[in-house]
C-alpha cells in the first residue's frame, strides 16, 4: 500500500523495526548469552537513534490529530505501546533474554498495529486537511 508522503518515512522505519524485532526473538530463543547481549546492545542503540525520534514525532505531530472520541483509542494504544517498549529498556541493559523476547514481540505487534490501523486513519485525516 502506498503511504502518504508524510507517513512514508515512518513506514520505512517500520521495516527496519520489524527486522530488529525478528532479531530480538531469534537471539532470545537461541540460548546464546553472547548473542543476547549483543542484541540487547543493538536494541538500546536503535532505541536511542531510531525508535525514540520515531515515537517523539508520532506523539508530537500525529497523535494530536486523533482528538475525537472515535479515534482516541488509537492514540491511547499508540502511547501505551510506546511506553511499554520504553519500559523494557532497563531489563535490556541487564541483558535479560526474556525482556529481549518480549521487546521483539511487542515491537512487531506495535508496527503491525500502526501500519494496519493507525496509519490508514491518519491518512484519511491528513487528506481532509
Amino acid at each position: 500500500m502506498k503511504r502518504s508522503a508524510i507517513l512514508q518515512p515512518l513506514s520505512q522505519e517500520h521495516h527496519t523495526a520489524l527486522t530488529l524485532a525478528k532479531a530480538c526473538e531469534r537471539a532470545a530463543q537461541s540460548g546464546d548469552e553472547a548473542l543476547v547481549s549483543l542484541t540487547c546492545q543493538r536494541v538500546i542503540r536503535a532505541c536511542a537513534n531510531q525508535l525514540k525520534p520515531h515515537f517523539q514525532l508520532e506523539e508530537a505531530s500525529l497523535l494530536p490529530l486523533l482528538h475525537n472520541t472515535e479515534t482516541q483509542a488509537l492514540s491511547e494504544r499508540t502511547l501505551a505501546d510506546n511506553q511499554q517498549l520504553r519500559g523494557l529498556l532497563d531489563a535490556l541493559r541487564q541483558n535479560d533474554a526474556g525482556a529481549l523476547d518480549n521487546f521483539g514481540k511487542c515491537l512487531s505487534v506495535h508496527v503491525r498495529f500502526e501500519e494496519r490501523e493507525l496509519f490508514p486513519v491518519l491518512e484519511s485525516l491528513l487528506q481532509r486537511e
